[in-house]
């Protein structure tokens, strides 16, 4: 029994009845024991996300899979579940408390993550009710949180694992420090922003008389952060610069601090910028860093002059001035900072050497600084400028555990898709840098690591297994820190499974993973650190495929943001135009390794298409075409319906292809044209008026593959078409059978049913193309073979229906211009070769195998026709030439945006095929 349908398509209503349907009654995870297993698990988002549109995209893909294999029979698991999201968290909750006028500190460490608690079940994880607007059959049963017990527990294990494997160590090093937050965090955390700065130059007095070859008794230095000059520990100059060839291993008095700093040689300096000579500040700089220890200090021994909030202390050797103590590095609601004050001594002892710059009027003029855009890092949850700070950590040697993975992609256990990211995977594998994994905060997981009195660690997975470890009457004090949040995700593919019991049901059936999907910016957040952990903690890659996609970009292809102000809310979407809407549109759109450009008109477009559906859904229901009985497909005598048969078995075949390879957008164009174009516009215009039992069994067949195949793309309104046409015994579409019948392509249907359709499609485009297609015609064929005429007589009723033909008449030797269907049979011998018919008004038609003309009675203006197709001709032609000379000049090809060189193809593409058609249609004109 069918259910009758509205007349118009509403997604509001029919999305939340379905989900809710579908989790109440388990269907996201039937029970199948026996059946081949397939995994995917969700990149966690942070508990206090909110869903955007990357998500959208990440998630819709996610979707298509896991709904294509449950279709398909596996016993389809998509682990879901947050991330505590360490820093973002802690921001949250302590800026509500700002708002109450209260902070952190008035409370004990244990009392303020109560209130993290508190907030989190209150108000975190909105975005799991997002992902469900979405449509997202994720197995929430199992919902997962990175600070539950069972996965804190392994957390704390594989910490104290890589410990005593000897792969988790503690060390004093530069971080990016975030002043704000006060904490360490990772590179992939800093935001590099151009900003408008200076560039200062120095004198730096050489000690003990020494002068440069040249008389000079300075070496001069130049910076973009003159503060740091108060923890300067060298100068350093190039191996090979005879400038300074005569005081290497000579020392500099630094102003201000009157500290005596060695000139050494190191290839860091670069003699070719501005004097050759560079200021060392191992303690607040990377670069110089690695010059300190090259130069033989110690990192212990190397001063740090800021504090955790970036104002000035004291450095170990006291020669910092009183006057500095204290003061923020950079001017601060209009209160100069270190920088202002040193650069104002250095410039009052005659240390700053001026900027010599000319005016408009070419007039020379001296300035302290001169001006320079210069790319600072900023911290991408703090906002504030990081500083390079000399702090101890915990880290993680990231370089043993890359080996294993890298070997991985190389022997194909791990497949990324698309493979020209491997490239990149190695380069940053290859470079890789120990990975700080410590961080100053409350929330998280804190790190199992406790201290004696003389700074001795241990680590255990307890208090009382360290207490153990040192002994009785030793006073141990827990570290403060917590673990990185991307430690902790980096072991979702198997904590979520039951790691570490390796016996654990979930575990061994469903790792390693089939396969994960992510944005290649998070490739080396999160992708790399799975890879990496997994391989050492369980001896396998966690998954098998890494499929990684771009980003979603403004429609001019910029990056959104919100200081851009074209973030797109992807709930807005759905409010819209639905989500199966927004979900079609992510597909269609996801070329591998390809950013997306937000385009709102498609995916109302899409939204059209549903409509198309549910209007021949509709259609179908008001004839009689109801659900199918049979997953075979129905016995069919007819050519149209034994060739749509055929194109269902094609276009399976396909899809099973492009899913296969990932080809998201391949699947969604194969699945939207046959739904639209070869079942919708061609097959139902083709039956109707002939719906007889035969027709009516195919039709409704033909219908349920359409939904099975298109469900993982747009699971609502293909469910609640499923269910609408027939009783199915409680057999909803989310686990209905994925298409699988023996019926194949008919070539003699195949070819007898598209040689009317191009007939059709002919006549057609020529009308459209004229401005005719209201006008009256009739079609004259004036030769023909045997075989066609027989085509034309089996299918005249369908080609006279849909090209709007009064009549179609056939010239024959016997019996002369007459009806086709009053002749009633085939023409004798094998083609009649006829005298054309050329009235005023007619149009040349040579098309699939006829020659003849379409007669518009007069009312056609063919010389204006020609006129326009002419001149339009003429446009394209110029067009098109000029898109071919741009892309053949390798300069723009090579220097010019990827999304302006991809246009200019378009265009050639689009003029080119307009100039094809204008000459066929002026040839059609005669």
């Amino acid at each position: 029994m069918t259910t009758e349908l509205s007349t118009t398509f509403d997604p509001a209503a029919i999305e939340q009845r379905w989900y809710s349907h579908w989790e109440e009654n388990g269907l996201f995870r039937p029970e199948r024991p026996d059946a081949q297993p397939y995994t995917i698990v969700n990149p966690p988002p942070n508990v206090t996300g909110n869903l955007h549109i990357g998500h959208a995209l990440d998630n819709t893909l996610q979707d298509i899979v896991i709904r294509y294999e449950r279709l398909r029979g596996k016993d389809a698991l998509w682990v879901v579940g947050m991330d505590h999201a360490g820093i973002a968290t802690q921001m949250v909750v302590e800026r509500q408390m700002e708002e109450r006028q209260d902070k952190r500190t008035n409370y004990s460490r244990e009392d303020f993550v109560k209130k993290v608690w508190e907030w989190k079940e209150e108000s975190g994880g909105t975005i799991t009710t997002q992902l469900r607007r979405l449509g997202c059959s994720m197995d929430w049963s199992r919902e997962q949180f990175t600070m539950d017990p069972h996965f804190s527990d392994a957390v704390l294990k594989v910490f104290v694992d890589l410990y005593n494997d000897g792969l988790i160590y503690r060390d004093k090093r530069l971080v990016n420090w975030d002043p704000k937050l006060k904490t360490a965090i990772s590179d992939l955390e800093v935001e590099t922003q151009d900003v408008k700065g200076q560039f200062w130059h120095f004198k730096y007095p050489l000690a003990d008389g020494v002068k440069l070859a040249d008389g000079r008794d300075y070496i001069e230095v130049a910076t973009t952060r003159p503060e740091t000059m108060l923890a300067d520990m060298a100068v350093a100059v190039h191996p090979d610069d005879e400038r300074y060839a005569s005081v290497v291993g000579k020392e500099v008095v630094l102003p201000i601090t009157g500290r005596r700093v060695k000139i050494v040689a190191d290839e860091h300096a670069d003699p070719e910028l501005g004097s050759g000579a560079v200021k060392i500040t191992p303690g607040h700089d990377f670069n110089d860093f690695d010059v300190g220890k090259r130069a033989g200090f110690a990192p212990a021994d190397m001063f740090n002059m800021l504090d955790g909030e970036a104002n000035v202390c004291q450095t170990a050797d006291g020669l910092v001035p009183d006057e500095f103590l204290g003061l923020h590095r950079f001017k601060r609601d209009g209160v100069d900072g270190a920088r202002e004050l040193v650069v104002q001594r250095l410039k009052e002892l005659g240390f700053l050497i001026p900027h010599i710059t000319k005016t408009k009027k070419g007039e020379e003029i001296e300035l302290d600084s001169e001006p320079r855009t210069i790319a600072t890092p900023f911290g991408d949850r703090g906002g504030v400028v990081i500083e390079p700070w000399l702090t101890d950590q915990w880290y993680v040697d990231a370089k043993k555990l890359a080996v294993a993975p890298m070997e991985a992609v190389r022997n194909g256990d791990i497949e990324i898709i698309p493979q020209s990211w491997e490239k990149t995977f190695f380069h940053w594998m290859e470079n890789i840098q120990p990975w700080c994994v410590s961080r100053q905060l409350w929330w998280g997981h804190r790190i199992p690591a406790w201290f004696d009195d003389n700074g001795k660690v241990y680590v255990a997975m307890t208090e009382d297994e360290a207490q153990a470890q040192a002994g009785e009457g030793v006073k141990l004090k827990r570290d403060e820190d917590v673990l990185d949040t991307w430690f902790s995700s980096g072991l979702w593919p198997f904590a979520t499974l039951g790691w570490p019991d390796e016996n654990a049901p979930l575990y061994q059936k469903h790792y390693p993973n089939d396969l994960l999907i992510s944005g290649f910016d998070i490739l080396f957040f999160w992708d790399a650190r799975m890879a990496m952990q997994g391989m050492h903690l369980t001896g396998q890659a966690p998954w098998k495929k890494l499929y990684l996609h771009g980003l979603v970009r403004a429609a001019d292809g910029s990056k959104m943001s919100k200081s851009k102000g074209n973030v797109v809310d992807p709930l807005g979407l759905i409010d819209q135009y639905g989500a199966d809407a927004l979900r079609f549109f992510m597909a269609s759109m996801e070329s591998q390794g390809r950013d997306i450009k937000m385009d709102d008109e498609r995916v109302k477009g899409y939204r059209n298409f549903a409509t198309k559906l549910w209007n021949a859904t509709r259609f179908c229901q008001t004839n009689g075409i109801t659900a199918s009985a049979t997953l075979e497909a129905p016995a069919a005598t007819s050519a149209v319906n034994r060739w749509i048969i055929g194109e269902v078995a094609e276009t399976l075949a396909k899809l099973d292809v492009a899913m296969a390879d990932l080809r998201f957008d391949a699947a969604a164009n194969i699945i939207y044209h046959f739904a639209w174009d070869t079942f919708c516009d061609w097959y139902i215009e083709l039956i109707k008026g002939n719906f007889d039992d035969e027709t009516k069994a195919v039709a409704g067949w033909v219908l349920d593959q359409i939904l099975v195949m298109l469900h993982p793309f747009m699971p609502f309104i293909t469910e609640e078409l499923w269910n609408a046409q027939g009783d199915r015994a409680n057999y909803p579409l989310i686990t209905a059978k994925w298409p699988e019948f023996s019926a194949g392509v008919d070539a003699e249907a195949k070819t007898e049913v598209e040689w009317t359709l191009g007939f059709i499609k002919e006549i057609r485009s020529t009308k459209a193309a004229l401005g005719a297609a209201a006008k009256p015609m009739r079609i004259f064929v004036s030769t023909v073979t045997n075989e066609l005429f027989q085509r034309l007589e089996k299918n005249l009723l369908q080609i006279k229906r849909l090209t709007r033909a009064s009549e179609i008449l056939v010239r024959t030797p016997d019996a002369g211009m007459q009806e086709l269907e009053e002749i009633g049979a085939a023409l004798g011998g094998d083609a009649s070769t006829l005298i054309a018919v050329e009235n005023e008004g007619e149009v040349q038609l040579v098309t699939k195998g006829l020659i003849g003309r379409l007669d518009f009675f007069g009312e056609v203006d063919l010389e204006d026709a020609r006129k326009r197709f002419n001149n339009a001709l003429e446009t394209s032609a110029k067009e098109a030439n000029a898109l071919e000379g741009r892309l053949g000049n390798a300069n723009f090809v090579e220097r010019a945006k990827p999304e302006a060189v991809e246009k200019a193809k378009a265009d050639h593409a689009h003029h080119s095929a307009e100039v094809e058609r204008l000459k066929a249609a002026l040839e059609r004109l005669g």
